[in-house]
């Protein structure tokens, strides 16, 4: 196994990680946009940097989930989901977390919807 077949798998799996709090906490009355969007950010993040690094993409810190599935577009890779609904994660990755005033316009739905898709994606793409 390459090295980067062995990163991409490692962080695949923290993505999943990630998608498992999320679907513990979907289903709580009291788990707020803000904690399950942030967890959704972070999975679908981390199965983002899993295809780059299996396709051996450059791409340099972010937390921009555009930039990420751009970068995957620009390889030649195409996506679940559209770059702008990628972009709609992004606020849960910094702001949602630290204002308790922001409010989401995405559904609870939406977001299972949304990190459904992509985890499967990155599954494909990493493992084929």
């Amino acid at each position: 196994m390459t090295p980067a077949l062995e990163e991409a798998r490692r962080l695949l799996r923290l993505a999943v990680r990630d998608g498992d709090t999320f679907a513990l906490l979907l289903p709580l009355p009291k788990a707020t946009m803000a904690a399950l969007g942030f967890h959704a950010q972070q999975a679908v993040e981390k199965a983002l940097k899993a295809a780059c690094t299996r396709y051996n993409i450059e791409v340099r810190r972010t937390h921009d989930l555009a930039a990420l599935g751009q970068a995957v577009l620009d390889h030649g890779t195409a996506l679940p989901v559209s770059v702008d609904e990628l972009r709609s994660l992004n606020p849960f990755a910094v702001e949602f977390r630290y204002d308790d005033e922001i409010t989401s316009s995405m559904r609870r739905e939406e977001l299972d919807t949304l990190l459904r898709a992509v985890l499967s994606w990155a599954g494909t793409e990493v493992d084929g």
